[in-house]
């Protein structure tokens, strides 16, 4: 999995817009030629397009976690207590060991139904499904002849080869086929011992035995954990995949590039070039928890386009019960999206991402003469474009109603009635003289206004010090990026440096509430000289939290969060001066 190692995070769309956006849409014609270099490694392993292109035409996908760690409702893998070779020991919920490793002994799916599982991922919409053949806890979802902790197991009172059944459903049914596998086995014995090199013959074995016992299969998805090309010999093993299977999409989690990237909980960057596939859960765990807290509809299409409209694919995972079925309240959400997809599959299928980057403003998509502006939070003066070399021969509004763009040698305004605005996205179909995929991707960002945006700013703690969570994410007006701290951290602080004195009277503050309502106790403070003043005193920021105070004047200013029940995380701290 996708696994609790990474710092995750999931956007939030529902964002204040400014009274204009621009969309600047100056037009070079480029040539997306080859596969490019990837930070500094060696080019994917075969560099055939063809073998990609039903994956970036399908653009969303089911992933499924499940095992018999669903019986205690708890995240899988990382919830079993005990040592972990080369990997810190997690917080939370621990199931020790000798209960969590025969939990198998009393996992009886009988509500399984392989046949369901793929008519509801179709239901959604999805194109293609990968599931999870094993996880870190090492236990097999097959009929591994290499071991005797698997569903097959003279112990299961189950007793049936689940990826056997997945895969038959998934043949008779057109939908695309991939496998989860973690190299990471902490149930082995020989795994990250002396005697490693015995583990990696035993999951290349695995490996084999996946590629050679379940018919065609389209990704192998790996989650090595950061480990190296060397922890698994990945060269040869990625070698012995392509021979058995040789279309198979291969992900970056093997110490090698691979076919393609694979951001998790959080939507990746925009990029073209290089093939990406944001994983991202329905609710907060991998695996089924009781009363998880699933996302809206709103949240899922919001995701949804905003992966596509970075050029990225979706895959979205469910954890079915112990009891085999896909939780109700996640099948109904999934065929939610799917009934919206069926409305406007259009704008996300078989597209490619841009010509406008995502931004807090929305994204958008293009397929040859069409570009679709998915339009997420309309200013109130409407949407304004510059001129461009590319006529605009017609615009419409797939998600019903009017639009109206007027035209001049400046530029363009593009206006939707606020009756005709989709509440969840409004799609404006743009159709041009010439092929909207060569238009060279620009950046869409809104302005808030904010006087601490793009200023510098410094924190009292920074998640694991990664650059991807430090202070200055909370003040670049994108509601993607967020400064975060480490975990059991329960007082912080963000300072913003304005450079020169200046007068501000009303602050918004957006925790990332994603991962709980943390922030308890806050105080908004300027410093006078060496002293910290305050200037409001807070509770409970959640979504968004937004007041008014006595105006001040100061250089400096805080962010003071005095009591928090886990690690606070920021998605923006904007100050403004304001005449209400």
């Amino acid at each position: 999995m996708p696994s609790a190692v990474y710092e995750r995070r999931l956007v939030d769309s529902e964002t204040g817009m400014s009274p204009l956006v621009f969309l600047p849409m100056v037009v070079l014609l480029s040539v997306l030629a080859g596969a490019s270099v990837y930070a500094g490694q060696t080019a994917p392993v075969d560099d055939d397009a063809d073998r990609l292109a039903w994956w970036r035409e399908a653009r969303f996908g089911m992933f499924i976690h499940w095992g018999p760690v669903s019986l205690k409702g708890t995240e899988i893998g990382w919830s079993r207590a005990g040592e972990r070779r080369g990997h810190r020991s997690k917080r939370g919920t621990q199931i020790p060991l000798e209960i969590y490793d025969n939990l198998y002994k009393r996992f009886n799916p009988t509500g399984f139904d392989a046949e369901e599982w793929v008519q509801i991922a179709k239901d959604a919409g999805m194109r293609y499904l990968v599931f999870m053949t094993k996880h870190h806890d090492g236990f097999a979802n097959f009929d591994s002849k290499l071991t005797d902790y698997k569903i097959t197991s003279p112990h299961s009172p189950f007793g049936r080869d689940i990826v056997a059944e997945l895969a038959k459903a998934c043949h008779a049914s057109g939908l695309r086929l991939g496998f989860y596998y973690s190299q990471p086995d902490w149930h082995h014995p020989h795994y990250r011992t002396r005697e490693h090199g015995k583990y990696v013959k035993y999951l290349h074995g695995q490996l084999r035995e996946l590629c050679t016992n379940y018919g065609k299969l389209d990704i192998v998805w790996f989650d090595g954990l950061g480990g190296s090309a060397a922890d698994w010999d990945a060269p040869k093993l990625i070698q012995m995949i392509r021979e058995l299977q040789p279309g198979t999409l291969v992900n970056n989690r093997c110490g090698l590039p691979a076919d393609f990237d694979t951001p998790e909980q959080r939507i990746g960057s925009f990029n073209r070039e290089r093939p990406w596939e944001t994983c991202m859960t329905i609710g907060r765990q991998w695996a089924w928890k009781p009363n998880d807290q699933i996302k809206s509809l709103k949240e899922c299409i919001r995701t949804l386009v905003q992966v596509v409209g970075g050029d990225g694919n979706l895959l979205f995972n469910v954890g079915p019960m112990p009891d085999g079925r896909i939780e109700p309240r996640q099948v109904e959400r999934l065929r939610e999206i799917g009934q919206w997809l069926d409305k406007y599959g259009e704008s996300i299928y078989a597209t490619r991402g841009g010509p406008l980057k995502p931004g807090p403003a929305g994204a958008s998509t293009c397929k040859g003469n069409k570009a679709y502006l998915h339009i997420l939070s309309w200013p109130d003066a409407g949407v304004f474009l510059p001129p461009t070399p590319r006529e605009i021969v017609e615009c419409s509004v797939l998600s019903g109603g009017h639009a109206t763009l007027q035209q001049t040698q400046e530029g363009a305004r593009l206006w939707v009635p606020p009756e005709d605005r989709d509440e969840i996205d409004t799609i404006v179909l743009l159709e041009l003289d010439a092929s909207a995929e060569t238009i060279t991707p620009i950046n869409w960002r809104v302005p808030s206004g904010s006087l601490a945006f793009d200023n510098p700013a410094t924190a009292s703690n920074t998640f694991r010090n990664m650059a991807e969570y430090r202070p200055d994410k909370a003040v670049d007006d994108d509601e993607r990026t967020r400064w975060a701290t480490d975990a059991g951290t329960n007082a912080a602080w963000i300072e913003v440096d304005l450079g020169k004195p200046t007068t501000f009277n009303r602050v918004r503050i957006r925790e990332a509430v994603e991962y709980g309502e943390r922030i308890r106790r806050f105080n908004i403070e300027y410093k006078v000289g060496d002293e910290w003043k305050v200037a409001l005193r807070g509770q409970n920021v959640g979504r968004q939290y937004e007041s008014g105070f006595p105006a001040v004047t100061a250089r400096d200013v805080r962010l003071n969060i005095v009591e928090a029940t886990e690690g606070p995380t920021i998605w923006e701290f904007q100050l403004f001066d304001q005449t209400d």
